[in-house]
């Protein structure tokens, strides 16, 4: 169990950087989207695409966290919305919550957003949505990447 968490540790470690990668990525499509209006479009596919890349770095993160430490990951229909609520919940005597309320609010919209990504054509896009959930990106990673930190420096104690 040790090494598990000491593992999980360097896998958080990972992902947050290469996190920090696809939010410069997205930040740098969203600008260009607005100084080049002939090709919005082809901008804002790409921050989209980022966008998802965004959630689904974090949820990849959830996953670790829910198979290595709570041993569960949800299945069914709704399983994206139930770990992203897995990871608010305290664990009496196994972990403290991964997330608080204020990051688990945050991440929902890139939850939605990672669907309506799948889901639909990129022409179909709304550029002012995106240019929203890019204006909450930092914030949001700001919030969560100090709570996976935090609970990284947890799992270290505890592999202690």
């Amino acid at each position: 169990m040790i090494a598990a968490y000491l593992d999980l540790v360097d896998r958080i470690h990972q992902e947050l950087n290469d996190l920090e990668r696809v939010i410069v990525r997205a930040e740098r499509g969203n600008y260009a989207a607005r100084q080049r209006p002939d090709d919005q479009d082809l901008y804002i596919d790409s921050v989209a695409l980022n966008l998802h890349d965004f959630y689904t770095g974090m949820e990849r993160i959830f996953q670790q966290i829910g198979s290595v430490v709570d041993g569960n990951i949800p299945g069914g229909h709704n399983w994206h919305q139930d770990l992203l609520q897995q990871m608010h919940w305290e664990l009496p005597d196994l972990r403290p919550p991964v997330l608080s309320a204020e990051g688990l609010q945050m991440l929902d919209e890139f939850l939605r957003f990672r669907h309506v990504v799948r889901n639909i054509y990129a022409f179909q896009f709304d550029p002012e949505r995106i240019a929203r959930l890019v204006s909450q990106m930092r914030p949001a990673w700001g919030r969560v990447q100090m709570e996976l930190l935090a609970f990284a420096s947890f799992l270290e104690q505890v592999a202690k």
